[in-house]
């Protein structure tokens, strides 16, 4: 089996401060996404205003299993979730078919 790949592209939302924001995301993965089975790891980058996140999974289950997770969002990840503007996400999921 391959290792799964999430892309996800946001902005902030308005006036975010961004170094809130990082503690808010170090904490997210500390707190919420490296708990689920399968994680790997958690890229984050910058463009000007645009962020793309690359969260590796061992496997394409691992990532579909970890977006499908129900039940009281975690602190951490509301806090995260706060400062991203929703109506800027584009989300992919891939397979890694070659690493060089």
């Amino acid at each position: 089996m391959s290792n799964a790949v999430w892309s996800i592209s946001y902005k902030l939302v308005e006036g975010a401060s961004v170094p809130d924001f990082l503690r808010a995301s170090e904490a997210c993965s500390r707190e919420a996404l490296s708990k689920n089975p399968g994680f790997i790891s958690w890229k984050q980058l910058k463009n000007e205003d645009t962020w793309v996140d690359f969260v590796t999974w061992e496997t394409m289950e691992d990532a579909i299993r970890a977006e499908k997770m129900e039940g009281e969002p975690n602190a951490a990840a509301q806090a995260f979730y706060a400062f991203i503007d929703f109506s800027s996400i584009h989300m992919q999921a891939f397979s890694v078919v070659g690493s060089y």
